[in-house]
């Protein structure tokens, strides 16, 4: 039976400057379960992301709470990524992939055969000695998710990883890494603007309120595929009904 990773609670967070409060989450809860692909939506400066840094970590809530694995379980290895790949031009793809292992001490010979490993099997191994501006974007983010898998994380956290690559190269690219994401069997919370990206990818997809947000409506999703392409998803005869479903509760938020 699939159990909690993690569990929001009540969770509510404000940002604070000279100029005044600006509330970004009211009495936010949803839980995310072992092994799933969860799709966040939610109107523009909702707090999509403010979520994702508290989740890892980065920021405190006012109030409310999250829990890891139940309550007072250990807290899961973490991986972010974000709407940039942020590879270092001074280091190659193999000294950026790795970067992370060299950081934390663990960049042994078990760890090394790994990332070639998964050089390889991205389509990247002729390419590790190359900076990354000899690289195209989706290239890089490829790199950008290797490096995030080596550490092993049990949760991947991205905030919109494909936002930067033109709209060809995001097909493409979302795909690859969403059946690698699946391949490696990780719990996965994905931000995102583009409908079609959550409803493909995705086995559930929240739509959030305008700030300060809450979860406005949930869609467990459910696809009709003849293979697990993301082309034969955008093709499945449910697809148009649950895009039309959440584009209706998002334009409710954005009138």
């Amino acid at each position: 039976m699939e159990s909690d990773l993690v569990k929001i609670d009540s969770l509510s967070f404000s940002y604070h400057t000279l100029n005044g409060e600006t509330r970004a989450l009211e009495n936010l809860s949803f839980s995310v379960k072992e092994g799933e692909f969860l799709a966040i939506v939610g109107p523009s400066g909702c707090g999509k992301s403010t979520i994702l840094s508290l989740i890892a970590g980065l920021m405190e809530p006012e109030s409310g709470g999250i829990t890891f694995y139940g309550k007072n379980g250990k807290k899961p290895g973490i991986g972010y990524m974000l709407q940039h790949d942020h590879l270092f031009e001074w280091r190659n793809i193999w000294q950026n992939v790795t970067l992370g292992l060299e950081i934390q001490h663990k960049l042994t010979a078990e760890n090394k055969e790994k990332v070639k490993k998964m050089l390889d099997d991205y389509g990247l191994a002729g390419f590790a000695y190359k900076r990354p501006g000899e690289l195209s974007g989706g290239m890089k983010q490829r790199a950008a998710l290797i490096r995030t898998l080596a550490l092993e994380p049990e949760i991947l956290l991205l905030d919109e990883p494909f936002s930067a690559l033109d709209y060809q190269t995001r097909l493409t690219v979302s795909a690859d890494i969403a059946r690698i994401i699946r391949a490696e069997k990780k719990t996965v919370v994905l931000i995102t603007h583009d409908l079609s990206e959550a409803v493909s990818l995705a086995d559930r997809v929240l739509v959030l309120s305008k700030r300060p947000a809450y979860v406005k409506a949930e869609f467990s999703i459910h696809l009709t595929l003849p293979d697990d392409s993301l082309l034969a998803a955008r093709k499945a005869p449910e697809y148009s009904e649950y895009f039309n479903q959440i584009w209706e509760e998002l334009s409710d938020e954005t009138q």
